[in-house]
Protein backbone atom coordinates (compact mmCIF):
# COMPACT_ATOMS: atom_id res chain seq x y z
CA UNK A 1 0.00 0.00 0.00
CA UNK A 2 1.22 3.44 -0.61
CA UNK A 3 0.78 5.91 2.13
CA UNK A 4 0.42 9.92 1.93
CA UNK A 5 2.98 10.63 4.27
CA UNK A 6 5.72 7.98 6.07
CA UNK A 7 6.33 9.08 9.65
CA UNK A 8 8.98 8.16 11.99
CA UNK A 9 8.66 8.49 15.88
CA UNK A 10 11.61 8.06 17.72
CA UNK A 11 10.91 6.79 21.18
CA UNK A 12 7.31 5.84 20.13
CA UNK A 13 7.27 3.08 23.05
CA UNK A 14 8.02 5.88 26.01
CA UNK A 15 5.96 8.12 27.95
CA UNK A 16 4.70 10.61 25.56
CA UNK A 17 5.64 8.75 22.73
CA UNK A 18 3.10 6.27 22.80
CA UNK A 19 0.11 9.01 23.05
CA UNK A 20 1.55 10.47 20.20
CA UNK A 21 2.21 7.28 18.49
CA UNK A 22 -1.37 6.31 19.09
CA UNK A 23 -2.81 9.71 18.21
CA UNK A 24 -1.07 9.65 14.72
CA UNK A 25 -2.04 5.40 14.40
CA UNK A 26 -5.80 6.13 14.50
CA UNK A 27 -6.26 9.95 13.72
CA UNK A 28 -4.93 9.08 10.20
CA UNK A 29 -5.07 5.54 8.77
CA UNK A 30 -3.31 7.37 5.69
CA UNK A 31 -0.07 7.52 7.30
CA UNK A 32 2.47 5.05 8.02
CA UNK A 33 4.24 5.42 11.12
CA UNK A 34 6.91 3.77 12.36
CA UNK A 35 7.42 3.35 15.96
CA UNK A 36 11.31 3.91 16.37
CA UNK A 37 12.36 2.49 19.95
CA UNK A 38 15.64 1.15 21.88
CA UNK A 39 13.45 -0.04 24.13
CA UNK A 40 15.63 0.77 26.99
CA UNK A 41 14.14 1.16 30.92
CA UNK A 42 11.83 3.51 30.09
CA UNK A 43 10.28 1.99 26.86
CA UNK A 44 7.72 -0.24 27.17
CA UNK A 45 5.73 -1.97 24.06
CA UNK A 46 2.59 -2.59 26.28
CA UNK A 47 1.63 0.88 25.97
CA UNK A 48 0.90 0.64 22.63
CA UNK A 49 -1.21 -2.95 22.49
CA UNK A 50 -4.14 -1.29 21.60
CA UNK A 51 -2.49 -0.09 17.92
CA UNK A 52 0.04 -2.83 17.38
CA UNK A 53 -2.06 -4.64 14.84
CA UNK A 54 -3.15 -1.71 12.96
CA UNK A 55 -2.06 -1.83 8.93
CA UNK A 56 -0.61 1.46 8.93
CA UNK A 57 1.70 0.64 12.72
CA UNK A 58 5.01 -0.78 12.77
CA UNK A 59 7.71 -1.15 15.22
CA UNK A 60 11.66 -1.13 14.47
CA UNK A 61 13.80 -1.78 17.58
CA UNK A 62 16.64 0.69 17.13
CA UNK A 63 19.51 2.84 18.87
CA UNK A 64 19.12 6.64 17.49
CA UNK A 65 22.87 6.86 17.61
CA UNK A 66 23.20 3.74 15.14
CA UNK A 67 23.82 6.10 11.92
CA UNK A 68 23.95 3.01 9.28
CA UNK A 69 20.93 1.54 10.39
CA UNK A 70 18.65 5.12 10.48
CA UNK A 71 19.96 6.12 7.12
CA UNK A 72 18.74 2.76 5.66
CA UNK A 73 15.61 3.02 7.52
CA UNK A 74 15.05 6.18 5.83
CA UNK A 75 15.79 4.56 2.59
CA UNK A 76 13.67 1.48 2.97
CA UNK A 77 10.29 3.48 4.62
CA UNK A 78 10.78 6.58 2.15
CA UNK A 79 10.59 8.74 5.20
CA UNK A 80 9.46 11.85 5.19
CA UNK A 81 8.65 13.49 8.25
CA UNK A 82 10.67 12.69 11.94
CA UNK A 83 8.87 13.56 15.21
CA UNK A 84 11.91 13.01 17.48
CA UNK A 85 10.85 12.14 21.31
CA UNK A 86 13.49 9.85 21.99
CA UNK A 87 15.66 10.51 24.74
CA UNK A 88 17.04 10.08 28.24
CA UNK A 89 14.90 12.67 30.66
CA UNK A 90 15.34 11.54 34.47
CA UNK A 91 17.23 14.73 35.93
CA UNK A 92 18.57 12.49 38.65
CA UNK A 93 19.92 9.29 36.44
CA UNK A 94 21.62 12.45 34.34
CA UNK A 95 23.25 13.89 37.66
CA UNK A 96 24.39 10.38 38.49
CA UNK A 97 25.56 9.54 34.45
CA UNK A 98 25.94 12.38 32.23
CA UNK A 99 27.58 10.74 29.17
CA UNK A 100 24.75 7.96 28.49
CA UNK A 101 22.43 11.71 28.17
CA UNK A 102 25.19 13.04 26.37
CA UNK A 103 25.40 10.27 23.88
CA UNK A 104 21.90 9.89 23.67
CA UNK A 105 20.47 13.27 23.54
CA UNK A 106 23.09 15.29 21.57
CA UNK A 107 24.72 12.47 18.87
CA UNK A 108 21.93 10.73 19.04
CA UNK A 109 19.61 13.33 17.42
CA UNK A 110 22.84 14.66 15.61
CA UNK A 111 22.86 11.17 13.91
CA UNK A 112 19.05 11.73 12.89
CA UNK A 113 19.41 15.03 11.65
CA UNK A 114 22.65 13.80 9.98
CA UNK A 115 20.57 10.95 8.32
CA UNK A 116 17.95 12.58 7.44
CA UNK A 117 19.89 15.39 5.84
CA UNK A 118 21.50 13.04 3.26
CA UNK A 119 18.61 11.13 2.17
CA UNK A 120 16.54 13.61 1.48
CA UNK A 121 19.24 15.63 -0.38
CA UNK A 122 19.59 12.87 -2.43
CA UNK A 123 15.44 13.13 -3.62
CA UNK A 124 14.33 14.95 -7.02
CA UNK A 125 12.58 17.11 -4.98
CA UNK A 126 14.69 17.38 -1.61
CA UNK A 127 13.36 19.42 1.41
CA UNK A 128 10.14 19.67 0.06
CA UNK A 129 7.60 18.11 1.58
CA UNK A 130 9.42 17.12 4.66
CA UNK A 131 10.06 17.93 8.32
CA UNK A 132 12.00 16.98 11.27
CA UNK A 133 10.07 17.96 14.40
CA UNK A 134 12.21 18.33 17.55
CA UNK A 135 10.55 17.74 21.20
CA UNK A 136 12.58 19.46 23.81
CA UNK A 137 11.84 20.50 27.58
CA UNK A 138 11.30 23.81 29.51
CA UNK A 139 14.43 22.73 31.40
CA UNK A 140 16.94 24.34 28.46
CA UNK A 141 15.74 28.06 30.10
CA UNK A 142 16.55 27.54 33.36
CA UNK A 143 15.19 28.62 36.44
CA UNK A 144 12.80 31.57 37.08
CA UNK A 145 12.43 33.47 40.00
CA UNK A 146 8.99 32.75 42.65
CA UNK A 147 8.44 36.46 43.21
CA UNK A 148 5.43 35.83 45.33
CA UNK A 149 6.61 32.54 47.04
CA UNK A 150 3.46 31.80 48.81
CA UNK A 151 1.31 31.64 45.74
CA UNK A 152 -2.60 31.12 45.80
CA UNK A 153 -3.78 28.76 47.72
CA UNK A 154 -4.94 25.52 45.16
CA UNK A 155 -7.66 24.72 44.19
CA UNK A 156 -7.42 27.57 41.50
CA UNK A 157 -8.83 27.26 38.08
CA UNK A 158 -6.47 25.56 35.21
CA UNK A 159 -7.99 26.70 32.44
CA UNK A 160 -5.40 28.64 29.85
CA UNK A 161 -7.66 31.68 29.92
CA UNK A 162 -6.69 31.73 33.77
CA UNK A 163 -4.40 34.74 34.05
CA UNK A 164 -4.88 34.55 38.14
CA UNK A 165 -3.15 30.70 38.28
CA UNK A 166 -0.65 31.65 35.67
CA UNK A 167 0.73 34.77 37.67
CA UNK A 168 0.15 32.41 40.69
CA UNK A 169 4.13 32.22 41.65
CA UNK A 170 5.88 35.07 39.69
CA UNK A 171 5.57 37.59 36.92
CA UNK A 172 8.11 36.06 34.65
CA UNK A 173 7.78 33.24 32.07
CA UNK A 174 9.60 31.29 29.92
CA UNK A 175 8.97 32.50 26.31
CA UNK A 176 10.27 31.10 23.15
CA UNK A 177 12.96 34.21 22.82
CA UNK A 178 14.09 33.40 26.94
CA UNK A 179 17.84 32.54 26.81
CA UNK A 180 19.02 29.13 27.36
CA UNK A 181 20.66 28.73 31.14
CA UNK A 182 20.62 25.00 32.03
CA UNK A 183 21.49 23.99 35.36
CA UNK A 184 21.65 19.92 35.19
CA UNK A 185 23.44 17.56 32.66
CA UNK A 186 19.73 16.41 31.35
CA UNK A 187 18.68 20.34 30.52
CA UNK A 188 22.54 20.76 29.01
CA UNK A 189 22.05 17.84 26.63
CA UNK A 190 18.73 18.78 26.00
CA UNK A 191 19.65 22.28 24.92
CA UNK A 192 22.82 20.91 22.80
CA UNK A 193 20.35 18.94 20.71
CA UNK A 194 18.00 21.91 20.23
CA UNK A 195 20.80 23.73 18.70
CA UNK A 196 21.88 21.42 16.70
CA UNK A 197 18.31 21.31 15.12
CA UNK A 198 18.31 24.87 14.51
CA UNK A 199 22.10 24.80 12.89
CA UNK A 200 20.44 22.26 10.42
CA UNK A 201 18.13 24.53 9.27
CA UNK A 202 20.39 26.98 9.28
CA UNK A 203 23.25 25.56 7.44
CA UNK A 204 21.68 23.47 5.04
CA UNK A 205 18.20 24.49 4.47
CA UNK A 206 16.60 21.65 6.52
CA UNK A 207 12.69 21.87 7.45
CA UNK A 208 13.22 22.18 11.58
CA UNK A 209 10.96 22.78 14.41
CA UNK A 210 11.67 22.83 17.74
CA UNK A 211 9.08 22.34 20.63
CA UNK A 212 9.86 22.73 24.86
CA UNK A 213 7.16 21.44 26.76
CA UNK A 214 6.55 22.17 30.86
CA UNK A 215 6.08 18.83 33.17
CA UNK A 216 3.46 16.02 31.42
CA UNK A 217 1.54 14.05 33.53
CA UNK A 218 -0.95 11.08 32.73
CA UNK A 219 -1.08 7.00 31.46
CA UNK A 220 1.54 5.12 30.99
CA UNK A 221 4.29 7.36 32.62
CA UNK A 222 7.71 5.58 33.70
CA UNK A 223 7.04 5.11 37.77
CA UNK A 224 10.69 6.80 38.62
CA UNK A 225 8.26 10.30 37.74
CA UNK A 226 6.38 11.89 40.58
CA UNK A 227 2.94 11.27 40.15
CA UNK A 228 2.98 7.34 39.39
CA UNK A 229 5.82 6.80 41.87
CA UNK A 230 3.27 8.38 44.40
CA UNK A 231 0.01 6.97 43.59
CA UNK A 232 1.85 3.22 43.64
CA UNK A 233 3.81 3.87 46.88
CA UNK A 234 0.58 5.49 48.43
CA UNK A 235 -1.24 2.51 47.06
CA UNK A 236 0.92 0.10 49.07
CA UNK A 237 1.78 2.74 51.75
CA UNK A 238 5.50 3.34 50.82
CA UNK A 239 7.01 6.39 51.78
CA UNK A 240 6.75 9.69 49.53
CA UNK A 241 10.38 11.22 49.22
CA UNK A 242 9.83 15.03 48.94
CA UNK A 243 12.78 17.02 47.72
CA UNK A 244 13.80 19.74 50.51
CA UNK A 245 10.70 21.48 51.48
CA UNK A 246 8.53 20.51 48.44
CA UNK A 247 8.58 24.37 47.54
CA UNK A 248 9.70 23.86 43.88
CA UNK A 249 6.88 24.84 41.26
CA UNK A 250 6.54 23.51 38.39
CA UNK A 251 3.97 24.20 35.22
CA UNK A 252 1.87 20.87 34.35
CA UNK A 253 0.07 19.84 31.15
CA UNK A 254 -1.83 16.36 30.36
CA UNK A 255 0.16 14.11 28.55
CA UNK A 256 -2.98 13.97 25.64
CA UNK A 257 -2.65 17.82 24.97
CA UNK A 258 0.48 17.75 24.49
CA UNK A 259 0.18 14.70 21.49
CA UNK A 260 -2.46 17.30 20.33
CA UNK A 261 -0.20 20.13 20.08
CA UNK A 262 2.41 17.78 18.35
CA UNK A 263 -0.15 16.98 15.93
CA UNK A 264 -0.74 20.85 15.40
CA UNK A 265 2.81 21.87 15.55
CA UNK A 266 3.65 19.18 12.54
CA UNK A 267 1.05 19.77 10.53
CA UNK A 268 0.73 23.37 10.26
CA UNK A 269 3.32 24.48 12.31
CA UNK A 270 5.97 27.42 10.86
CA UNK A 271 9.72 25.54 9.45
CA UNK A 272 12.12 27.35 11.70
CA UNK A 273 9.96 28.36 14.63
CA UNK A 274 10.22 27.53 18.23
CA UNK A 275 6.91 26.98 20.32
CA UNK A 276 6.52 26.57 24.00
CA UNK A 277 3.98 24.40 25.19
CA UNK A 278 2.70 24.67 28.81
CA UNK A 279 -0.83 24.39 30.98
CA UNK A 280 -0.95 27.82 32.40
CA UNK A 281 -1.02 25.04 35.47
CA UNK A 282 1.55 26.17 38.13
CA UNK A 283 1.63 23.86 41.14
CA UNK A 284 3.79 23.19 43.58
CA UNK A 285 5.51 19.51 44.23
CA UNK A 286 4.11 19.46 47.82
CA UNK A 287 0.57 21.04 47.09
CA UNK A 288 0.36 18.65 43.94
CA UNK A 289 1.34 16.02 46.20
CA UNK A 290 -0.97 16.52 48.85
CA UNK A 291 -3.86 16.17 45.71
CA UNK A 292 -2.16 12.93 44.96
CA UNK A 293 -2.53 11.73 48.82
CA UNK A 294 -6.22 12.36 48.99
CA UNK A 295 -7.53 11.58 45.26
CA UNK A 296 -5.57 8.21 45.82
CA UNK A 297 -7.51 7.57 49.07
CA UNK A 298 -10.72 9.23 48.17
CA UNK A 299 -10.43 6.36 44.99
CA UNK A 300 -9.26 3.12 47.19
CA UNK A 301 -12.06 4.05 50.08
CA UNK A 302 -9.58 5.32 52.15
CA UNK A 303 -10.12 8.17 54.68
CA UNK A 304 -9.44 11.41 52.67
CA UNK A 305 -6.11 12.62 53.61
CA UNK A 306 -5.19 9.91 55.99
CA UNK A 307 -2.02 8.68 53.87
CA UNK A 308 -0.52 12.75 54.31
CA UNK A 309 1.99 10.98 57.00
CA UNK A 310 3.55 9.00 54.32
CA UNK A 311 5.44 12.63 53.21
CA UNK A 312 9.16 12.18 53.91
CA UNK A 313 11.44 15.11 53.02
CA UNK A 314 14.85 14.14 52.34
CA UNK A 315 17.72 16.09 50.93
CA UNK A 316 16.95 18.17 48.11
CA UNK A 317 18.08 17.73 44.63
CA UNK A 318 21.64 19.02 43.32
CA UNK A 319 20.66 21.96 40.93
CA UNK A 320 17.08 22.05 41.64
CA UNK A 321 15.68 24.92 40.00
CA UNK A 322 12.80 26.70 41.60
CA UNK A 323 10.17 27.37 39.31
CA UNK A 324 9.30 26.43 35.58
CA UNK A 325 6.27 28.46 34.14
CA UNK A 326 6.11 28.03 30.52
CA UNK A 327 3.85 30.52 28.24
CA UNK A 328 2.19 29.26 25.76
CA UNK A 329 0.80 32.27 24.13
CA UNK A 330 2.14 32.04 20.96
CA UNK A 331 1.02 28.30 20.22
CA UNK A 332 -2.90 29.36 21.11
CA UNK A 333 -2.57 32.55 18.63
CA UNK A 334 -1.19 30.95 15.62
CA UNK A 335 -2.48 27.40 15.75
CA UNK A 336 -5.77 27.59 17.84
CA UNK A 337 -4.05 25.30 20.49
CA UNK A 338 -5.06 25.34 24.56
CA UNK A 339 -4.89 22.94 27.27
CA UNK A 340 -8.01 20.61 27.16
CA UNK A 341 -8.23 19.48 30.66
CA UNK A 342 -8.32 21.77 34.09
CA UNK A 343 -5.89 19.70 36.74
CA UNK A 344 -8.09 18.25 39.22
CA UNK A 345 -9.78 16.61 35.89
CA UNK A 346 -6.43 15.40 34.40
CA UNK A 347 -5.19 14.20 37.83
CA UNK A 348 -8.59 12.15 38.43
CA UNK A 349 -8.11 10.16 35.31
CA UNK A 350 -4.73 9.82 35.94
CA UNK A 351 -4.69 8.08 39.13
CA UNK A 352 -8.10 6.02 38.20
CA UNK A 353 -6.24 4.73 35.34
CA UNK A 354 -3.44 3.67 37.30
CA UNK A 355 -5.58 2.03 39.82
CA UNK A 356 -7.23 0.20 37.23
CA UNK A 357 -3.87 -0.76 35.54
CA UNK A 358 -2.02 -2.29 38.80
CA UNK A 359 -0.79 -5.10 36.14
CA UNK A 360 0.94 -2.74 34.23
CA UNK A 361 2.25 -1.43 37.18
CA UNK A 362 3.61 -4.52 38.42
CA UNK A 363 5.10 -5.60 35.24
CA UNK A 364 7.30 -2.37 35.33
CA UNK A 365 8.16 -1.81 38.47
CA UNK A 366 9.73 -5.56 38.49
CA UNK A 367 11.42 -4.95 35.17
CA UNK A 368 9.34 -8.05 34.05
CA UNK A 369 8.26 -5.71 30.81
CA UNK A 370 11.99 -5.48 29.59
CA UNK A 371 13.11 -8.97 30.52
CA UNK A 372 10.07 -9.84 27.94
CA UNK A 373 11.01 -7.67 25.21
CA UNK A 374 15.12 -8.69 25.76
CA UNK A 375 14.14 -12.02 25.02
CA UNK A 376 11.53 -11.03 22.10
CA UNK A 377 14.14 -9.18 20.05
CA UNK A 378 17.75 -10.73 21.44
CA UNK A 379 19.89 -11.00 18.40
CA UNK A 380 18.31 -8.60 16.53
Amino acid sequence: MTYKRNIVITGGAGFIGSHVVRLFVNKYPEYKIVNLDKLTYAGNLANLKDVEQKPNYKFVKMDICDFDAFYQLMQDEHIDGIIHLAAESHVDRSIKDPFTFARTNVMGTLTLLQAAKLYWESLPEKYEGKRFYHISTDEVYGALQMTHPEGIEPPFSTTASSSEHHLAYGEDFFYETTKYNPHSPYSASKASSDHFVRAFHDTYGMPTIVTNCSNNYGPYQFPEKLIPLFINNIRHRKPLPVYGKGENVRDWLFVEDHARAIDIIFHRGTIAETYNIGGFNEWKNIDIIKVVIKTVDRLLGRKEGEDLNLITYVTDRLGHDARYAIDSTKLQKELGWEPSLQFEEGIEKTVRWYLDNQEWMDNVTSGDYQKYYDAMYQGR
